[in-house]
C-alpha cells in the first residue's frame, strides 16, 4: 500500500534536528548555538513527558491502538529511541565544539577537579551561603520507601566508601536545587580568561562537607534525570469545581509513570541496578545512557558573557505608521484596521489598549481569552484596573493549557479576588481562541473593538515568537467576536457564523470547502492556488483534501514549523505541493491562510493549527482580513518567508532537513527582510 502520510512523532523529530541545526551552524553567534542546544533539550524534554507518554498510554489498547495512529505504537516507540539516541550523540559533538570556541574566547566551563586555589574559596562561601541550606540529602539504602523523583529535575546519585574497606558502600540523592539557584555560576575573571562552573559541580565539589559526620571518606557522584508522563488526566466528575480537578491532575502528574531515564554512562553497573530496583524501572527501552550533565535546557539561561558579538543584535521594536497618527488607539483603530507583526513591533500596543480602556469613562466593558500569560503580567494587572475604574471585565481563562496549569489557577484566583468575572473555559473543550472584545458608548450606541490574534496575550513571547494580531472595529467582525463570549457564557447556546470561521463549530466544513473551490477552478482551467502558514499540520481529512487539490492542478505552498505528516511532492499525489520549514532567531507562530479564489484572494490569521485537536476539540478563530494594505502585509510576509535559503528547510518524505534554494542564489534570509520590509513600509511613509 503506497504511503501517504509520515508518523507526526516521527516528523516532530526532524522539526527538533532543524533546531539542532541552528546550534551546529558556525555563523550563528556562538551564545545563540549554546541556547539552541538548551531549546533542542527542552523541546524533547516536553515530547517524552507528552508524545510518548501518550504512545505508551496507546500501547495498552494492544491492536486496537493501530486504528488511532495507522501504526503499531511499539514500532513507532522504537523509531523513537533508534532517532532520539542518533540526536543525542549529535548533541554532544556540537557540545564539544562549542566548549572549544569558548575557549577561544577565553571562555572556560571547569569543573570540581579544575578550580584553582582562589575559585575554591570563591565557590567554598558561595556554597555556604547560597546552596547548602537548599540542599537535603536523602541516605536511599537507609529508608523503606525510595522518594518519589520529580519530573525533570535533575539529582545527583552520591556512593560512599572508605579508602580502606571498599565493601561497605552507602548510597544517597542530592536534588540539585536549579529551579532556586541559576545552573551556571560565573567565577572571578582571572588574566583576562572567564571561568563558569555548573552547580552540579560545586556541589560535587563540597561532598566531603556535606557528608563531614559519616565516616566516609570517598566520594563519587553520578546525575540521574526521570521524565514522566505528563498527560493529565481530567475526571469527569460535575460534582466538582474545575479548579479541584486540575489541582488534582497536576498532583497525580508529579507522580506520573517514568517515560524516560537518562543517567551518567559512568556509573557503576551495580549503582545503576539498584537505583532501577528502587525505582521499579525494568523497560530497557526508559533507559537512555546520557553524559555527566543533564538537564541541558538550562542551556536557554546560559551567562551573559564574552564579546557583544557572540550574542544576535538586538533588534529594536518598529513604529507602526498608523499608530502614530493617533494618540487614541480607538480613534485610530475607528479609521482603519491595524495589523501588528511581532516582535518587529511592539506588543506594548495591547497592554496601552488596554490601559487607555480601563480609564476611558465610555468603556463598558472588557472581554478577553488567557491560555497563556506572562509570568509578571502587565495585561491581567491592566485589566484588574479596569475593574478597579468599574468597568465589567470578563476573562475567559483555560485551566488546561499544558504546563500552564498552575500559573493560571493562580490568576484565576488573583482574577477573583479583585473582582473579574472568571469562566474557566467550556467542559470538552480547550479555549485557544486569542480574543478582547470591548465595549464603548459612542453616540448613543454601543461600539464594539476586538483583537483578534494568532498568539497569546503575553509580553514576554511576543519578544521572540512570530506572531499577529489584528485591531479592528469592523462591525461584521466585532459583532461575530461577541457571539463567542456569549457561547463561553452559555455553552448550550448554539450560534453559526457568516465571516469568522471557528472551531469546533464550522472550521473544517469551511475550510474544506475553500480547497474544494480551488479545485473547481483548477478542473474550469482558472488559476488556482493555496499558501499555508501554521506551527502543525496532520489532520488526515485536510490533507487528502490537499491530496486531491494538487492532483487537479492547484499549486500549494505550505510553510510548517513542526509535526508534518503530509508527503510533498510525491507523483501522482502530491505533485503540486511544496513544503518547507523555518527555524531562525524568532519562533515561528503565526498561522496564515491565502485561498487564490478565482483571483479574488482570501486572506485569514488564525489561532489553529490544521491538527484534528484544533479543529474538533478546540474552541478556535480564523479571521478573514478584508483591509486591502494589510492583505499586501500578509502576503508580502508569506512570499518573504517563502524566498528563504537560509534558514528554511525543504519537507520532504526522507526528513533529511536540506536548505531550501531560490532561483538567483544570493543570501535571502526571511526574518531579516520582514525586519527591513516593514521598516520601510512602517517608517518611511
Amino acid at each position: 500500500m503506497e504511503k501517504r502520510y509520515t508518523n507526526k512523532e516521527i516528523s516532530w523529530l526532524s522539526f527538533n534536528e532543524r533546531v539542532l541545526q541552528e546550534a551546529d551552524d558556525p555563523n550563528v553567534p556562538l551564545i545563540e548555538r549554546i541556547k539552541y542546544l538548551g531549546i533542542c533539550s527542552s523541546n524533547l524534554d516536553e515530547f517524552y513527558r507528552v508524545r510518548v507518554a501518550t504512545l505508551n498510554h496507546l500501547k495498552e489498547l494492544g491492536k486496537k491502538a493501530k486504528k488511532f495512529i495507522g501504526e503499531d505504537p511499539d514500532q513507532v516507540l522504537q523509531k523513537i529511541t533508534k532517532i532520539a539516541l542518533r540526536q543525542h550523540d549529535h548533541f554532544d559533538d556540537i557540545l564539544k565544539q562549542l566548549r572549544k570556541e569558548l575557549v577561544n574566547e577565553n571562555i572556560f566551563i571547569i569543573d570540581e577537579t579544575q578550580l584553582s586555589e582562589d575559585q575554591g574559596e570563591f565557590v567554598k562561601n558561595y556554597f555556604n551561603v547560597e546552596i547548602r541550606p537548599k540542599l537535603i540529602p536523602i541516605m536511599i539504602d537507609q529508608i523503606d520507601k525510595f522518594p518519589e523523583l520529580k519530573d525533570r529535575f535533575i539529582y545527583l546519585a552520591v556512593s560512599m566508601s572508605k579508602k580502606d574497606d571498599n565493601s561497605k558502600v552507602k548510597y544517597a540523592l542530592i536534588e540539585i536545587p536549579s529551579d532556586v539557584i541559576p545552573r551556571f555560576l560565573i567565577l572571578p575573571e582571572k588574566d583576562k580568561k572567564k571561568y563558569i562552573i555548573l552547580l552540579d559541580d560545586i556541589i560535587r565539589y563540597h561532598l566531603v562537607d556535606i557528608f563531614s559526620t559519616l565516616p566516609y571518606d570517598m566520594f563519587e557522584a553520578y546525575t540521574i534525570k526521570i521524565t514522566r508522563d505528563a498527560e493529565l488526566d481530567i475526571e469527569d466528575d460535575l460534582s466538582k469545581s474545575v479548579i479541584e480537578k486540575i489541582d488534582k491532575s497536576l498532583k497525580q502528574r508529579k507522580g506520573g509513570n517514568p517515560v524516560r531515564l537518562i543517567y551518567d554512562a559512568a556509573i557503576p553497573e551495580d549503582f545503576l541496578t539498584f537505583l532501577l530496583k528502587k525505582l521499579n524501572i525494568k523497560k530497557l527501552d526508559t533507559l537512555i545512557k546520557g553524559s555527566k550533565y543533564h538537564n541541558n535546557r538550562d542551556f536557554m539561561s546560559f551567562p551573559k558573557i564574552g564579546r557583544k558579538e557572540l550574542f544576535y543584535k538586538p533588534t529594536k521594536p518598529l513604529p507602526h505608521k498608523e499608530l502614530q497618527k493617533y494618540q487614541s488607539l480607538f480613534k485610530c483603530i475607528r479609521q482603519k484596521d491595524i495589523l501588528l507583526h511581532y516582535p518587529y513591533h511592539s506588543f506594548n500596543a495591547v497592554i496601552d489598549f488596554l490601559r487607555e480602556a480601563s480609564i476611558d469613562p465610555k468603556v463598558t466593558s472588557i472581554k478577553f481569552t488567557v491560555y497563556r500569560v506572562a509570568k509578571n503580567s502587565s495585561v491581567m494587572n491592566a485589566l484588574i484596573n479596569a475593574v478597579k475604574n468599574g468597568k465589567k471585565v470578563v476573562v475567559v481563562l483555560e485551566l488546561q493549557a499544558r504546563f500552564d496549569e498552575e500559573a493560571n489557577i493562580y490568576w484565576a484566583n488573583k482574577l477573583k479576588e479583585e473582582g473579574v468575572r472568571v469562566i474557566y473555559g467550556v467542559p470538552g473543550l480547550k479555549v485557544h481562541s486569542k480574543l478582547c472584545l470591548i465595549t464603548r458608548k459612542e453616540k448613543n450606541t454601543q461600539k464594539c473593538y476586538a483583537i483578534i490574534g494568532t498568539g497569546n496575550f503575553n509580553e514576554d513571547t511576543a519578544t521572540i515568537y512570530s506572531d499577529h494580531s489584528l485591531f479592528t472595529a469592523e462591525r461584521k467582525l466585532t459583532r461575530e467576536v461577541r457571539k463567542i463570549f456569549d457561547f463561553f457564557d452559555n455553552n448550550y447556546k448554539s450560534h453559526s457564523f457568516k465571516y469568522l470561521i471557528t472551531s469546533p463549530f464550522d472550521m473544517r466544513n469551511k475550510v474544506i470547502g475553500m480547497i474544494r473551490n480551488e479545485i473547481k477552478n483548477a478542473k474550469n482551467g482558472k488559476e488556482a492556488y493555496i499558501h499555508v502558514k501554521v506551527n502543525n499540520l496532520v489532520d488526515g481529512p485536510i490533507i487528502e483534501k490537499l491530496y486531491e487539490a494538487s492532483e487537479t492542478g492547484v499549486k500549494i505552498k505550505l510553510n510548517v514549523r513542526g509535526m508534518y505528516s503530509l508527503l510533498a511532492g510525491k507523483k501522482g499525489m502530491s505533485s503540486n505541493i511544496e513544503a518547507i520549514g523555518i527555524v531562525d532567531k524568532y519562533l515561528e507562530h503565526t498561522r496564515i491562510f491565502i485561498f487564490c479564489n478565482g483571483g479574488d484572494e482570501k486572506y485569514f490569521i488564525s489561532s489553529a493549527d490544521w491538527m484534528t485537536r484544533n479543529i474538533d476539540r478546540r474552541v478556535e478563530v480564523t479571521c478573514p482580513i478584508y483591509d486591502k494594505e494589510i492583505q499586501l502585509e500578509l502576503r508580502t510576509f508569506f512570499d518573504i518567508q517563502w524566498n528563504d535559503n537560509i534558514k528554511a528547510r525543504i519537507l520532504n518524505e526522507e526528513l533529511d532537513n536540506k536548505t531550501k534554494t531560490n532561483e538567483n542564489d544570493q543570501d535571502y534570509r526571511a526574518q531579516w527582510k520582514i525586519y527591513d520590509y516593514l521598516s520601510k513600509y512602517h517608517c518611511e511613509q
